[in-house]
């Protein structure tokens, strides 16, 4: 199956356990793997025969910055169901979400959740 793979996109969100990480926000990186067949899209050079990747950003950045999650993996669970409903044509996706700055006295570079999850 072929991919469409988003990397690194940025938002800024609210999403969090604690109280003041849903009133301050901060920043969350989202990568995405769809796979879907893309084979005609490339033999005919036809964006409607994809999924457009301008349209899968939108929608991703307003679950990200218009809704509020305690959790990343519940927000990455709302992206990929949200993808799959969206686009029939994506027949499995990964959907990764990174919170590079979590409130620990710890340091590392972030948390990621990957998230695998396909057609029913």
């Amino acid at each position: 199956m072929d991919k469409m793979i988003l990397q690194g996109m940025e938002y800024y969100g609210y999403h969090g356990v604690f109280p003041e990480e849903r009133k301050l926000g901060q920043r969350f990186y989202i990568d995405l793997e769809l796979s879907l067949d893309l084979r005609e899209a490339g033999e005919h050079d036809d964006l409607n025969k994809t999924v457009n990747y301008a349209e899968v950003h939108e929608l991703v950045k307003g679950i990200v910055e218009n809704q509020s999650f305690q959790l990343i993996e519940a927000l990455g669970e709302r992206i990929a169901s949200s993808l799959l409903d969206t686009y029939t044509s994506v027949n499995a996706l990964t959907v990764r979400v990174t919170k590079p700055h979590p409130p620990f006295d710890i340091h590392f570079k972030g948390v990621t959740v990957e998230l695998h999850r396909t057609r029913k």
